[in-house]
């Protein structure tokens, strides 16, 4: 099981929790999800996994690698699994859904900006805060 595979890459134990979490952000349409949101979906399956324990899996999943945490303005964190691809996000103030996106532009401009201020980049999070234009 892939899994079970990724769990022990990561130096993690793998128990029924932890792979049901897994399982459940891997296989979800949805790539960015609140612990209250895996919570939920794991309730729907039929899956007996606590709040807490969902809480304690995705922390120990952040610090493994496994997943990332982002804390938009506006609402809670979000956790999305660490696919190693570079993207940046745009958030939607009314609703809260989560784009993502990649511009090579937007990239190359930054590193540009970096290094014409004597810097160079170690690591950098885009986010844009959005809304649907008024009709």
């Amino acid at each position: 099981m892939v899994e079970n595979q990724e769990l022990r890459k990561a130096g993690l134990k793998v128990t029924l929790p932890r792979v049901k979490i897994l399982q459940m952000l891997d296989g979800s349409n949805e790539r960015h999800m609140s612990a209250e949101d895996v919570y939920k979906a794991l309730m729907e399956a039929g899956e007996d996994v606590g709040l807490a324990t969902v809480y304690r899996v995705l922390t120990q999943f952040e610090a493994a690698g496994l997943v990332v945490r982002h804390n938009f303005d506006g609402g809670h964190a979000v956790f999305e699994l660490a696919d190693g691809g570079h993207h940046d996000h745009m958030v939607c103030v009314d609703t809260g859904e989560v784009v993502e996106f990649f511009d090579a532009e937007i990239e190359r401009r930054q590193r540009e900006i970096v290094k014409e201020h004597g810097f160079e980049l170690v690591e950098h999070n885009l986010v844009l805060y959005v809304r649907k234009p008024q009709k």
